[in-house]
């Protein structure tokens, strides 16, 4: 994957998870979105190889935020018969975590 070709990636599946999160049912909803627009903001100029594993843990994010979408709940109908299967530790905490976190004041 160019240079060119995994930053433009990168900015699609940003604005993918930005469009999930703004309708994740949950009263986390503005801090995952305050999340995903820190992390963003944090790895702006990673490497080409981190990116490309960014770009992949990112649309397995992506696919665990659109499991909680309503239509995709219901099928389209509209009916509260659904179920949502979630892997174990889908998304691992990066190998900074705890020092980023510290950082910030958290």
């Amino acid at each position: 994957m160019s240079m060119n070709a995994s930053r433009k990636a990168l900015l699609q599946v940003y604005k993918q998870l930005l469009r999930s999160a703004e309708t994740f049912p949950s009263s986390n909803r503005k801090r995952i979105y305050q999340a995903i627009r820190e992390e963003w903001r944090e790895n702006a100029g990673m490497a080409e190889q981190e990116a490309q594993v960014k770009v992949a843990l990112a649309y397995k994010g992506l696919g665990q935020l659109r499991q909680f979408d309503v239509d995709t709940m219901t099928g389209g109908t509209g009916g509260n018969n659904w179920n949502v299967q979630l892997e174990q530790n889908p998304m691992p905490k990066p190998a900074d975590y705890d020092e980023r976190k510290k950082k910030r004041g958290r």
